[in-house]
């Protein structure tokens, strides 16, 4: 089983792999772009671990055992030499994402798996600008990955049997439950997601009903955890609209496209949690911290 981690990005779906990892006796090399970012990384991680103990799930022992586990790199030459798997967790953009993985495979031992956690990308687009198209698989783990049980396990046109087998069972390792899913736009979990999160959004820019009372209705008519309303904040109305745009651009559908409202949000800056505003207001009573923390009850 492969022992030796790297994960690049130290953004809230990096961060959250490291952590992951880490807590399973993983070694991890955690990469960004700049020592700030890394730190903010680390700061997010303790942070939940704290929380982790303060609810009795882990003790100070397995904290410091965890951390230890993390070392941090802003230059991925520096992290990939000894990988066996590099888990890819930057900002969900195509061009991005294909820079990154030609630098993955230029710099990685030839044995060395590349995994992307893109919610949306194609798995066979991402490995097409590699060598080794056959090592190249999506693992697409839920926010907050902690405390998320589900990874959707991609497996790319060229993507091998062994390949597969290796990252489903890791999976496993990770305390996860893998799920086996084949290569369109918006695998799975997104492909029913966001269509229903883009109706939300139509829903309230018709006039139909209020941000409050249409997540009110889905809450306590449907039995979901979250409104889609709120939920698209967590997530990113930035992700949204990017999965949105992968998915409308795959199967050229209008069911996918999306609404102008999400993109006059986007375009404003109002991204959600992380901005402070979104569909709700962040700002002043802390909400921002309450939401990131609800799964972590």
């Amino acid at each position: 089983m492969s022992k030796n981690i790297v994960v690049i990005g130290a953004g809230t779906m990096g961060n959250g792999i490291a952590h992951t990892f880490a807590q399973k006796g993983f070694q991890v090399k955690l990469v960004d772009v700049s020592d700030e970012a890394l730190q903010k990384g680390l700061k997010t991680i303790t942070g939940n671990l704290d929380r982790m103990i303060a609810k009795g799930n882990l003790s100070e022992e397995e904290k410091t055992g965890t951390l230890g586990q993390i070392s941090t790199f802003t230059k991925l030459e520096d992290a990939a030499g000894d990988a066996d798997l590099i888990v890819e967790a930057a900002t969900e953009n195509i061009d991005l994402k294909l820079k990154i993985f030609k630098q993955m495979d230029e710099l990685a031992p030839q044995n060395c798996i590349l995994a992307t956690n893109t919610s949306s990308i194609s798995i066979t687009k991402i490995a097409s600008v590699t060598s080794r198209p056959e090592k190249v698989i999506g693992m697409h783990f839920m926010n907050p990955v902690p405390i998320m049980k589900l990874v959707e396990i991609i497996k790319g046109y060229s993507t091998s049997k062994e390949t597969f087998e290796e990252i489903f069972e890791m999976s496993k390792t990770l305390g996860k439950t893998p799920t086996e899913v084949n290569d369109y736009p918006g695998f799975v979990a997104n492909r029913i997601l966001m269509p229903m999160i883009n109706e939300a959004i139509e829903t309230l820019y018709n006039g139909v009903a209020g941000v409050e009372e249409i997540d009110t209705v889905m809450k306590l008519g449907m039995a979901h955890p979250m409104g889609p309303l709120q939920l698209a904040d967590f997530i990113g109305l930035d992700v949204c609209l990017a999965i949105l745009n992968v998915m409308y651009d795959g199967f050229k559908n209008p069911k996918y496209a999306p609404n102008p409202l999400l993109v006059n949000m986007v375009t404003a800056g109002k991204l959600g949690v992380k901005s402070g505003e979104g569909f709700y207001d962040y700002a002043e009573s802390k909400k921002a911290e309450k939401v990131s923390k609800m799964f972590l009850k």
